[in-house]
């Protein structure tokens, strides 16, 4: 999996890769919590709204 590396946002890079930085932590954490208590997540998978286990969700996200 890919892992995401905080050290690539440290005041040299822009407002926007910040954001996008702690958008994608906000996912990742969501997806873990939803996971714990064997919830689902609704997702748009190429154009098609789709109810996925938060568990195989979470194996397509980076890690932190």
């Amino acid at each position: 999996m890919n892992n995401i590396d905080a050290s690539l946002f440290l005041d040299k890079n822009s407002f926007t890769d910040k954001i996008l930085f702690g958008v994608q932590k906000a996912l990742r954490k969501l997806a873990e919590e939803a996971a714990a208590n064997d919830e689902s997540l609704v997702v748009k998978i190429d154009g098609e709204i789709k109810d996925v286990p938060a568990k195989e969700l979470l194996k397509t996200l980076p890690e932190e």
